[in-house]
C-alpha cells in the first residue's frame, strides 16, 4: 500500500530557517527518555501494529541504544544532511540514513555518541554543530532504540567520507521533507499484522524506514500544534 499523506496543514514547507531553529529550541530539550534503555518501556507511535511489534521486539531481543544526528544545514533554504550507508554492513546495508551508530560506554551522552558518530562517518566537525534538542526514541524491528538530535549545521563544514561505513553524504531540502504532501504511508506484513512505515523519495534517493520516520516525528513536533 502506498498512500500519500493528504489534507494536511503544508505550511512547514514555506518556513524560514529563523523560524524552524525558533521552533525547535522552543520545543525540544536534553532530557532522556527511560525507553532509551528500558525494555518495559515502550516506544508509542500511535500505529497499533507498529506498537505490537514493539512490544514483541522487546520481549526477544536485547535493547540496542543507539543516537543519531539530524544535521540541519543553515542555508538561505535549509536542507538535511543524509548519508548513504555502505553496502557491506551488517545493518541498514545501502539505506539513506542520518549520521550516527550505537552508544558506547565511552559516550557521555547520546548527544555526545551522535556528535562522535557524525566525526566518524562524514568527518562532520562539530565545531560548526549546534545541538538543540532531543526528539522522542524511535524504536525499530532489529532492535534499535534510536535517540535522535536535532542541530543546527552552520554552513562552510568540509566533509570527509568514511567508506567503510558510508557511501555517499547528501543534502536534501528541509523544505521537501516537512512537507506531508511528500510523507508515502506504505504498509508490510510482520506476524499476521499490519504495520505501517514512511517513505519519502526524493529524485533518485528513496529515503524510507527509520530514516523516514524519524523525519515524521520531527514534522509533527516542530509543526503540528
Amino acid at each position: 500500500m502506498t498512500e500519500p499523506m493528504m489534507g494536511t496543514d503544508s505550511a512547514a514547507s514555506s518556513i524560514s530557517s529563523a523560524d524552524f531553529f525558533d521552533r525547535a529550541r522552543r520545543r525540544l530539550r536534553f532530557e532522556v527518555p527511560p525507553a532509551l534503555t528500558d525494555a518495559a518501556a515502550i516506544p508509542s507511535t500511535g500505529d497499533e501494529g507498529n506498537d505490537r511489534m514493539l512490544r514483541i521486539i522487546a520481549q526477544e531481543k536485547p535493547i540496542r541504544p543507539a543516537a543519531v544526528l539530524i544535521p540541519i544545514v543553515e542555508h538561505d533554504e535549509p536542507t538535511v544532511l543524509l548519508t548513504l550507508r555502505s553496502a557491506h554492513l551488517n545493518d541498514h546495508a545501502g539505506q539513506i540514513a542520518f549520521p550516527g551508530g550505537k552508544i558506547d560506554a565511552t559516550d557521555n551522552s547520546p548527544l555526545d555518541a551522535a556528535l562522535r558518530e557524525a566525526e566518524e562517518e562524514v568527518g562532520l566537525d562539530r565545531a560548526h554543530v549546534d545541538p538543540i534538542g532531543y526528539l522522542d526514541v524511535y524504536g525499530t524491528g532489529f532492535g534499535f532504540r534510536i535517540l535522535p538530535t536535532v542541530a543546527r549545521v552552520r554552513p562552510g563544514f568540509a566533509l570527509t567520507i568514511n567508506k567503510s561505513e558510508v557511501e555517499d553524504a547528501f543534502e536534501v531540502p528541509l523544505s521537501f521533507l516537512m512537507d506531508p504532501n511528500n510523507h508515502q504511508l506504505h504498509s508490510k506484513e510482520f506476524r499476521g499484522a499490519q504495520r505501517s512505515y514512511y517513505a519519502m523519495p526524493f529524485a533518485e534517493r528513496y529515503i524510507w524506514g527509520a530514516t523516514a520516520g524519524i523525519l515524521r516525528v520531527l514534522y509533527e513536533r516542530i509543526y503540528l500544534p
